[in-house]
């Protein structure tokens, strides 16, 4: 790979990691000789430029015996290798982008590995590997319509024969579904209905639901683009799907009482993955940080899919705290509340750069602003969780994902691999919500304080899940 050219040298020069990158190349190149670097003008979501370094090459996919090169471009932000790339298709003139788990419309490509990058235990040599594994089961590409004869062996040609919406519905109007008609359920679609965003909102009435539902009101006061359903089928062709319900139980013990819930799950859950297989699962249910991580392993979704409300509320009321209440001065930091939801919550402070395409970057709370998170937690304290509350929460975390706002949130998501956990445990942490689902934010070395709690919530949760009959 060359990186002698002096436009190369001169933006590599400006990289915060710049022999890393140099390394990562390196490793890059001899593996995929082919991958060439350039220079090119990355446009932001919110149409700022910046000039950045791309990877531009072809990835060798397998199919019935051939190979067939799909072309593919990287964006390496400024902050690569911690910060995963972003990857896109390179369609020529006679393809077309075909729109799945892994590529939204866009040609923009989504692999678990993005979600969970926490470099140097990922690199760009894994992420092509993934990208090849996951294109050969789900071709991304397909080609344009022709009268012409096709070639029946052709990868292209084939892919261009499937439904486009088998498994699932493809639509261009933007639909959300809401289960469980108890006080939250109803709160979150007055909420998502007052956000916008949606053209269309089914609300699913769920019988082994314990709280009492409101629906027969909610038919009698009928609102616009609102229907109520008792058949899971009317959720089909879903872009989020908010799991509201809890199931009623006499259980005495904690775990018992979780398990009536997994129960309820395992027959929704699956049905809803396998009408609306493209969605973000969104769930509110209680325990939140377990029941995402059961949603999780009962749907099949990848982790990007497959989200918790986690600590956006709290995170959100913290930083209007800090706005309002205390004037701080917090030089252009954002707090944000991160792990379980539980008292060993704990605090981290994010960079707010806009404009620049790169995501926020996050940081320790240190002494100097310690006293300042304290006294804001102190504030916190006595709000509460109002099913009115929790509902504007999860309106404006469907709002981000449906208007592809790519906007940060603290929600609960797949914690493993962040920061150095190892276990495959669900803990709220920052990350950006975009019509394919969820990025996490890269991970940040906790003061031994924070850490401890950290660390104290996954063996918690961990051993839970341990508990708990999927």
């Amino acid at each position: 790979m060359d990186l002698t050219p002096e436009p190369v040298k001169k933006l590599l020069a400006k990289y915060k990691f710049r022999d890393v990158a140099i390394e990562e190349l390196q490793k890059v190149h001899r593996i995929h000789p082919d991958m060439q670097i350039h220079v090119g003008s990355f446009t932001s979501t919110d149409k700022m430029q910046k000039d950045l370094l791309k990877l531009i090459g072809n990835i060798p996919v397998t199919y019935q015996g051939r190979i067939y090169n799909l072309p593919i471009l990287m964006w390496l932000l400024e902050s690569f290798p911690f910060t995963p790339p972003v990857c896109m298709l390179r369609p020529t003139a006679n393809m077309v982008v075909r729109e799945g788990r892994h590529v939204d419309a866009r040609g923009r490509i989504h692999l678990p590995l993005l979600h969970n990058w926490d470099h140097p235990k990922t690199s760009v040599n894994g992420l092509l590997a993934e990208m090849i594994a996951k294109f050969e089961e789900e071709p991304p590409l397909s080609t344009k319509p022709s009268d012409e004869a096709e070639d029946p062996n052709d990868l292209l040609a084939f892919v261009s024969r499937l439904k486009m919406n088998e498994g699932g519905n493809r639509f261009d109007s933007v639909k959300v579904t809401v289960v469980g008609s108890g006080d939250l359920g109803m709160a979150t679609v007055m909420s998502i209905m007052a956000k916008g965003g949606v053209d269309k909102l089914v609300l699913i009435d769920i019988p082994e639901c314990s709280t009492k539902s409101g629906t027969m009101d909610l038919e009698i006061f009928s609102l616009p683009k609102v229907e109520v359903s008792k058949d899971l089928s009317a959720s089909a062709g879903s872009k989020v799907v908010v799991m509201t319900a809890n199931a009623w139980s006499n259980e005495q013990s904690y775990v018992g009482v979780v398990q009536t819930n997994v129960d309820m799950y395992r027959g929704i859950i699956p049905g809803l993955a396998r009408l609306s297989p493209n969605a973000v699962l969104l769930i509110a249910s209680q325990p939140v940080d377990i029941m995402t991580h059961v949603a999780w392993r009962q749907s099949g979704l990848p982790p990007t899919h497959v989200i918790g409300a986690g600590c956006n509320l709290e995170s959100e009321r913290l930083a209007h705290i800090f706005n309002i209440s205390l004037v701080a001065n917090n030089a252009g930091k954002k707090p944000w509340l991160i792990g379980e939801m539980s008292d060993n919550k704990v605090a981290v402070w994010s960079t707010v750069t806009p404009g620049i395409g790169t995501h926020p970057e996050l940081s320790p709370v240190s002494n100097s602003t310690r006293p300042l998170i304290d006294r804001g937690f102190e504030l916190l304290k006595g709000k509460g969780q109002r099913s009115w509350s929790v509902a504007l929460s999860i309106a404006d975390i469907t709002y981000s994902i449906v208007t592809d706002q790519r906007k940060t949130h603290s929600v609960t998501t797949l914690a493993q691999g962040w920061g150095g956990i190892s276990a495959a445990v669900f803990l709220s942490l920052p990350c950006v919500l975009g019509a394919c689902g969820s990025t996490r934010l890269a991970g940040v070395s906790l003061v031994q304080e924070d850490d401890s709690k950290l660390k104290e919530s996954v063996s918690s949760l961990d051993n839970l899940m341990s508990q708990l009959r999927l």
